[in-house]
């Protein structure tokens, strides 16, 4: 057959494509457990980081991870109720599984983070000192920026009203300005803010420009980022809905006064 012929060529090309096409798939195959790990690794790095476990730019393996985690717990909660489901060591949070289907829509005029459905059930973490007291808990966040949803966890410190810190680990704001979300110089002013207000209803929020407070309110505010005005607006959006009534507000509330356990679900 002539070197130059049209089949020829189309029976080289055909050729490479099944040889590469084996090789990715092979790889993929191969490497899946892997990626599954660092994917897992890598949530759990953020919620550590969420708890102020880990410094921002702190690197972490997968056993100094288990390490950290020793104290802690993942516990599955029913929104609704505020009520803890079901609980694991934090360490075992991957065995626990949600339906993603497992959803209630949100009314149009509740959904201040613009996402639509919320969870029935969602994981948080616990995290106690060496004397068994709880010293932060981890909530898991999302809410719709100026471009993208953003994904995040926001923790708050054992007195369940100041803001322990906040990681936004996921999202496609706008780099040098919404994006600064993820800034750990910029998620640092958040820490030690007041989030709940006296009557448990969120309170924290981003402000435009420097945040000031007065000697006689709370110490809720914090600095808003130079030209990212809807972005902070999602933010603020985002962590008012999951500290609030239809988000983790009811367990917060348990969990304060010390009835976030399901007493069914204890027993057995």
């Amino acid at each position: 057959m002539n070197n130059d012929s049209i089949l020829k060529t189309f029976g080289v090309a055909a050729a490479l494509c099944v040889v590469c096409a084996i090789i990715v798939s092979v790889a993929d195959v191969s490497l899946k457990g892997m990626q599954q790990r660092n994917k897992a690794l890598d949530r759990q790095i953020n919620i550590l980081r969420a708890a102020g476990l880990v410094e921002p730019k702190a690197k972490v393996d997968a056993k100094q991870a288990a390490k950290l985690f020793e104290n802690a717990k993942a516990v599955v909660v029913d929104l609704a109720s505020g009520k803890i489901v079901e609980e694991k060591p934090a360490a075992e949070a991957d065995g626990i599984k949600l339906d993603p289907k497992d959803v209630v829509e949100i009314k149009k005029e509740h959904d201040v983070a613009k996402i639509k459905y919320v969870p029935k059930k969602e994981i948080v973490y616990l995290f106690n000192d060496e004397n068994g007291a709880l010293q932060t808990v981890a909530l898991p966040i999302k809410g719709t920026g100026l471009w993208s949803t953003m994904y995040g966890f926001v923790a708050l410190n054992g007195d369940l009203k100041t803001v322990a810190h906040i990681v936004f680990y996921d999202h496609g704001e706008t780099p040098g300005l919404g994006g600064e979300i993820s800034n750990p110089n910029w998620t640092a002013k958040w820490e030690g803010k007041q989030a709940l207000g006296d009557n448990g209803g969120p309170i924290v929020r981003v402000v435009k420009g420097i945040a000031a407070k007065a000697a006689d309110a709370p110490d809720c505010e914090v600095d808003g980022i130079s030209g990212a005005t809807l972005t902070c607006n999602g933010v603020n959006a985002t962590v008012s809905f999951w500290l609030g009534e239809r988000g983790f507000g009811p367990f917060l509330a348990n969990l304060k006064n010390g009835t976030a356990y399901d007493v069914k679900a204890s027993e057995n």
